[in-house]
C-alpha cells in the first residue's frame, strides 16, 4: 500500500498495478526486498508507472528512512500517532502531502483526509472551497468539517473519486446524471442552458 501510494504519483492505477506486480514477482514488495535492490533494478521493475527513475529514488529513500529510524519495521512506523507519522513522511524525499495522507489513511488506518484533483474539482464546482487554494487549506476544510474517523474518511474519499471519474469530469462533465446536480453551481448552470435550448427548439 505504501509502494502504491508512491507509484501512483502522476500515473493511472492500471499502470501502478503492473509495477506492483513486477515488484511482487521479483520478491521486492517488502522493505527487505526493496532494500536489497539498487535504484536501477527498482527503476526497471516500476517502469510501467512512469517517471520510474524518480520513483525508484523515492522508494529507496522511504526504505532507507524506515531502516535507519525504525529498524526496517513498517509496523513501528505506521503505529506512530497520525500527526507525527505525517511529519516523518513529509520529511522523506519524494513524499508530499497527498502521498503522506494516503499512507496515513490507507496504510496506517488513521484519520487524515486526502486532497486530490477530484476533490478540488468537485468542491470548487459546488461552490465550496477554502479561502486559500493551497493543499493545507483544502485539507483543513475537510479535517475540521468531518469526524476523525478513518473508516468514514476512506469512504468519503472513495465516493469523491468515483464521482470525479463517472460524472464530474475535467472536460465535459456529465451533470445530467450527477447526484449533486441540484446543489451544484456548475450543474444548475448546465441544466439551465439545456432548458433554454429545449425552449428554443419548441419555439
Amino acid at each position: 500500500m505504501v509502494a502504491g501510494a508512491i507509484l501512483t504519483q502522476s500515473a493511472a492505477w492500471g499502470n501502478v498495478e503492473k509495477a506492483l506486480g513486477n515488484l511482487r514477482a521479483a520478491g521486492a514488495l517488502s522493505p527487505e526486498g526493496l532494500h536489497a535492490l539498487g535504484e536501477g533494478e527498482i527503476a526497471a521493475l516500476v517502469r510501467p508507472s512512469g517517471y520510474y527513475n524518480a520513483k525508484a529514488r523515492k522508494l529507496k529513500a522511504f526504505v532507507e528512512m524506515l531502516c535507519e529510524r525504525f529498524g526496517g519495521d513498517l509496523g513501528r512506523l505506521l503505529a506512530l500517532p497520525a500527526d507525527e507519522l505525517r511529519q516523518v513522511l513529509l520529511a522523506t524525499h519524494g513524499i508530499g502531502p497527498e502521498t503522506a495522507d494516503s499512507i496515513v489513511l490507507y496504510a496506517a488506518g488513521q484519520p487524515s483526509f486526502v486532497i486530490d484533483a477530484y476533490t478540488r474539482r468537485i468542491f470548487s464546482r459546488l461552490g465550496i472551497a477554502p479561502s486559500g487554494d493551497g493543499y493545507d487549506a483544502w485539507r483543513a476544510l475537510f479535517m475540521e468539517s468531518l469526524p476523525a474517523d478513518a473508516r468514514l474518511l476512506k469512504e468519503y474519499h472513495a465516493l469523491i473519486v468515483r464521482l470525479g471519474k463517472d460524472a464530474c469530469r475535467k472536460r465535459e462533465p456529465r451533470c445530467g446524471g450527477c447526484v449533486l446536480a441540484s446543489v451544484c453551481e456548475t450543474g444548475r448552470g448546465v441544466r439551465s442552458v439545456a432548458a433554454q435550448d429545449l425552449q428554443a427548439i419548441g419555439a
